[in-house]
């Protein structure tokens, strides 16, 4: 499973945006896709879920700050990184109160960016608000809810919900079985890797099309990873 974060880059400059998605492409993390005018942004935005937006200020069609409003008026969540070559107090103000949660001036360097792009989708995967996909399913851990593609709903216990997150953050990595009883238990002596084993089968009784041959949640030598 590729556990990469869904980057969409909206500025009208063609190198600056070449540039910025081929320094993000280098990082496994990251899958970036770009647009060129707001109102291509804002149906990009609209169209697929996005982790995170970096939207540029000055777009040739729409000031980026009406085209982030729109984009929250719509019941966008995820985070939205601005960028404006005003590097005034009052632009700032503008555009956070647009519903930009953060503000980059240029020119900057990469590595900057690259912080508040981290920065933003660490906290907002802590939110209310954090959305994953997870193969076919929309997997919403606050609601401890994967959703399918024609919008039926599977109920997680918190449990299960904290296996997901657990795996789903480690991308591709196998997770041992006691590193996960750590994780989603703790420190409780009383619980065995039977207990985890339980959960995962009861688990891929909801999310695998043929439980006994699972192609989402796998085991793997040594533990257990997300491939789909």
């Amino acid at each position: 499973m590729s556990a990469a974060r869904k980057i969409l880059l909206v500025d009208d400059d063609e190198d600056l945006r070449g540039s910025l998605q081929d320094q993000l492409a280098l990082h496994d993390e990251f899958d970036v896709s770009v647009a060129g005018t707001a109102g291509k942004g804002i149906e990009a935005a609209k169209v697929g879920h996005h982790d995170l937006v970096v939207f540029d200020v000055g777009l040739p069609d729409m000031d980026g700050r009406e085209a982030v409003r729109l984009l929250r008026k719509g019941g966008f969540k995820s985070p939205i990184i601005m960028l404006t070559a005003n590097d005034s107090d009052a632009d700032q103000i503008l555009g956070l109160d647009a519903g930009a949660n953060d503000y980059v001036t240029k020119p900057f360097k990469f590595a900057v960016l690259l912080a508040r792009i981290r920065a933003q989708l660490r906290q907002h995967e802590q939110s209310e608000d954090a959305v994953f996909q997870i193969g076919p399913y929309t997997f919403k851990p606050a609601s401890k809810l994967l959703l399918d593609e024609k919008g039926g709903k599977i109920r997680l216990t918190e449990k299960e919900t904290a296996i997901l997150k657990y795996l789903y953050r480690t991308g591709d990595k196998v997770v041992s079985r006691e590193t996960l009883l750590h994780e989603v238990w703790g420190y409780n002596a009383g619980v065995t890797t039977h207990t985890l084993e339980t959960h995962i089968y009861r688990l891929r009784q909801k999310i695998e099309k043929d439980p006994s041959n699972a192609e989402i949640l796998v085991t793997e030598t040594g533990g257990y990873k997300l491939t789909a």
